[in-house]
């Protein structure tokens, strides 16, 4: 399953809480009805993606579909990838 309450893997969202507040990150994950994995590529890496209540997540009506479709067919997606994304779409 792919989507969250309409969270879904590549969606931009960005934080309400927490130190990270008022960020922009990239959805890289689904962990469960409440929680997802956001990552940038700067703060928080791909391999250290935070794991972050949906409920503190501000979305946006933005989906990068190069970081969806690398991610539902398994490719490697690097931090420079991710920083570059946020940035195409004015949000770094």
């Amino acid at each position: 399953m792919n989507t969250t309450h309409e969270i879904t893997v590549g969606q931009i969202v960005k934080s309400k809480a927490g130190r990270d507040k008022d960020r922009a990150f990239i959805v890289i994950g689904i962990v469960d009805e409440q929680y997802v994995l956001i990552a940038d590529g700067d703060l928080r890496k791909i391999d250290k993606a935070k794991k972050k209540k949906v409920k503190h997540l501000q979305k946006y009506n933005i989906i990068s579909n190069e970081v969806k479709k690398r991610i539902e067919n398994d490719e490697k997606i690097s931090n420079l990838f991710l920083r570059r994304e946020l940035e195409k779409l004015g949000l770094s």
